[in-house]
């Protein structure tokens, strides 16, 4: 386990290093975006904590810059609680956020929820096709109509659920706990809004991913 600590508090940089090399994983340490990006381009990650605000370069616009050479799961930490950051983090494509003040151990357990989630299933090389949607899940590319999808990691994982789970009624409690996984800190808004960016990127193809008044959604070709 390799993690990249991102934030401009010494202490807490130090108090994340210290977990973390105490369950025999490696970390380096970022003072500012700035940083962040250049050591992300040099070095490979299991998953990057990343403060928000921070000098030069905030937390926000550091992950910007990283996704766009890199899908390196991403933990936001922040002392800003409100849900609009949350979501805002997300749609830019951090995987989970973190509020400030955090138990370590927390961090700690949604590290390793981050990169159980990212690791390969048993059923990944599966690759589903309808009209013109080709979603390999092995190479981890979506197509439509023969052009390549960009979508944020977050829309990957729930795309990837939606396919395998297909024809299955899913509420959003259980795409909550199964895309985001470990005591998520959302609610339905959270899941409402990732399939709303899905499916404006599935273009004509949205037409796959059925809403279910009261329920949640379903995947259904």
């Amino acid at each position: 386990m390799k993690v990249l600590i991102v934030d401009d508090e010494e202490m807490i940089r130090a108090v994340l290093r210290e977990y973390v090399e105490f369950e025999g994983g490696e970390a380096d340490e970022a003072q500012d975006g700035m940083e962040a990006v250049q050591l992300c381009r040099e070095n490979d990650y299991d998953v990057v904590l990343m403060d928000v605000m921070m000098p030069r370069l905030d937390g926000f616009s550091a992950v910007k810059e990283i996704r766009k050479y890199k899908q390196t799961p991403v933990i936001m930490l922040s002392a800003r609680s409100e849900e609009y950051d949350k979501l805002f983090g997300f749609e830019i494509g951090s995987d989970d956020y973190v509020t400030k003040p955090f138990s370590p151990k927390e961090v700690m357990a949604r590290i390793h929820a981050v990169m159980k989630r990212g690791a390969p299933a048993g059923d990944t090389s599966d690759i589903f096709e309808a009209e013109g949607l080709r979603v390999d899940m092995l190479g981890r590319t979506v197509t439509v109509n023969g052009e390549r999808a960009e979508l944020t990691p977050k829309e990957y994982e729930l795309l990837f659920y939606f396919v395998r789970n297909r024809g299955v009624a899913l509420t959003r409690e259980r795409l909550l706990n199964k895309v985001w996984g470990y005591d998520f800190y959302g609610d339905d808004r959270t899941v409402d809004t990732h399939v709303k960016m899905l499916r404006s990127n599935l273009k004509e193809y949205r037409k796959f991913i059925l809403t279910l008044r009261g329920l949640g959604y379903k995947f259904e070709v």
